[in-house]
């Protein structure tokens, strides 16, 4: 396989993941933003959106007045096109990694993302406004279910299809860990307000953004508590989402790919594994979760930086 074979796999679903992610967080700010405290302003409720995507430097350029708006987030962040991590941006980036792998991937996936794009393209030429904006994110949770559904079932289980899984698994890890920093931090309570209904409302969305709400009730019956909250999104394997799902499911990807000779990936991936391993959701809080997040954070873009010198800059073969 050539290595830009290996490149537009990866960042075909990296991008298609990121759309999901994307408007995942919108999507429940959207929809819970009436039910808000009511005193909280536009910019309390809407800010977070900008520091989890990264887009919080891009704003105010977009922005000099720097006024934070619901109509402007969900417009940057989901239609602009000088926001190179807008969905739409993501969603291009998508289509045209996979039209560079037709190849490789099955005509129902490549059928499934060129529809995607020209039914998302369409809605987004025009302005996306709040009260229409959550049924079109329930549209894209739809067709990116579809995409990799079809993914699962079609494609191969070769070097290709390990590729797609490392790429939709980095950037899901990448997103979890950005939400569970940026909204604990913001959604930790008062000591008065624990056990309120507000309280619960604030965790509840933590873990709706990220799907996990249903399973976390049934995984714990205590009500919503800060410290599960961390242990359920860091450590569970079983929880698709959490960290340690996801690095278990890239290490099981890059085996499938192979390994490179005195590569840098098994390193990147041990130091990764050494991060989550033999901690406790109590260790991370006491060492501090913006740290011990941001470190994860780090190491997974140490991950990226090995993914392009072992695979991604050199020729990795004679393409069949």
């Amino acid at each position: 396989m050539l290595s830009r074979i290996g490149e537009s796999l990866y960042w075909m679903t990296r991008n298609l993941e990121r759309v999901d992610g994307t408007a995942r967080i919108l999507d429940i700010n959207v929809v819970y933003m009436l039910e808000a405290d009511e005193d909280a302003t536009e910019e309390m409720q809407w800010q977070p959106l900008l520091n989890i995507v990264g887009a919080d430097e891009i704003y105010p350029i977009r922005y000099p007045d720097k006024r934070v708006t619901v109509q402007r987030v969900i417009h940057l962040l989901t239609q602009g096109r000088d926001n190179p991590g807008s969905l739409y941006n993501s969603l291009r980036l998508a289509r045209e990694n996979a039209r560079v792998v037709r190849d490789r991937i099955s005509n129902a996936m490549w059928e499934a993302i060129n529809e995607f794009w020209l039914s998302a393209d369409k809605h987004l030429k025009t302005t996306l406004q709040p009260w229409r904006a959550a049924e079109f994110y329930a549209f894209v949770h739809r067709e990116v279910a579809t995409f990799f559904g079809i993914a699962q079932s079609t494609m191969m289980r070769g070097e290709a299809y390990g590729f797609t899984v490392l790429g939709s698994l980095q950037e899901r890890a990448d997103m979890t860990a950005r939400i569970l920093d940026v909204r604990y931090h913001l959604l930790l309570p008062d000591v008065s307000m624990v056990g309120s209904p507000l309280d619960y409302y604030q965790w509840g969305a933590l873990l709706k953004s990220l799907s996990g709400f249903e399973s976390y009730r049934r995984e714990y019956h205590g009500g919503i508590r800060p410290i599960e909250v961390v242990e359920f999104v860091v450590l569970n394997p079983d929880f698709p989402r959490s960290l340690t799902y996801c690095l278990e499911g890239m290490e099981r990807a890059v085996k499938r790919i192979g390994y490179v000779e005195q590569g840098a990936v098994p390193q990147a991936l041990e130091a990764l594994r050494g991060h989550l391993t033999g901690v406790t959701a109590t260790d991370i809080l006491d060492r501090g979760l913006h740290e011990y997040l941001d470190r994860f954070l780090e190491l997974l873009a140490d991950l990226t930086t090995a993914l392009q010198s072992d695979y991604f800059e050199a020729h990795l073969g004679d393409e069949a």
